[in-house]
């Protein structure tokens, strides 16, 4: 996964410092350091808030699409939405939670409460998700209606 490269482009094409990278985000400038390095996982909620900012989607900062934002897209992440395209991806994929939880390296208790809108998912599954299956990381996090993929 790397996104590090993406942020990095973005907050110098606009001249900013990871000190105020860190501010926007209320972190230290060491630990958005690290994100930019993908030497730490950032959070879903953070990633997005950057997203926003820069007026990029995730699918952009993932390297999935040279397309900076969709049409319509949303600000926020719908967890409610997100948990149903989960489950509706899965079945139509036709993987049990077992299997994605396999696929993933975690635990199907992960992926039920991943649909069951307890949590949004971890950047490093939605990642993984994606890339594997190609759906898109705005879509499937309810920011977008369309595209469902990604437009590469």
């Amino acid at each position: 996964m790397d996104y590090g490269k993406q942020l990095f482009n973005l907050r110098d094409r606009q001249g900013l410092t990871n000190v105020e990278m860190a501010n926007l985000l209320k972190i230290s400038d060491s630990l958005y350091s690290r994100y930019e390095k993908n030497k730490q996982t950032i959070p879903i909620k953070h990633l997005n808030t950057l997203c926003n900012y820069f007026g990029v989607s995730l699918d952009y900062i993932f390297n999935f699409t040279k397309l900076k934002n969709y049409n319509k897209s949303k600000k926020e992440i719908n967890i409610n939405l997100s948990s149903q395209r989960l489950k509706e991806f899965r079945k139509e994929n036709k993987l049990t939670q077992l299997k994605i939880a396999t696929i993933l390296n975690t635990d199907n208790s992960t992926i039920s409460k991943y649909e069951r809108a307890l949590f949004p998912i971890a950047t490093s599954y939605l990642y993984q998700i994606c890339k594997k299956y190609g759906i898109s990381a705005d879509y499937l996090l309810g920011k977008t209606d369309k595209p469902k993929s990604y437009i590469s």
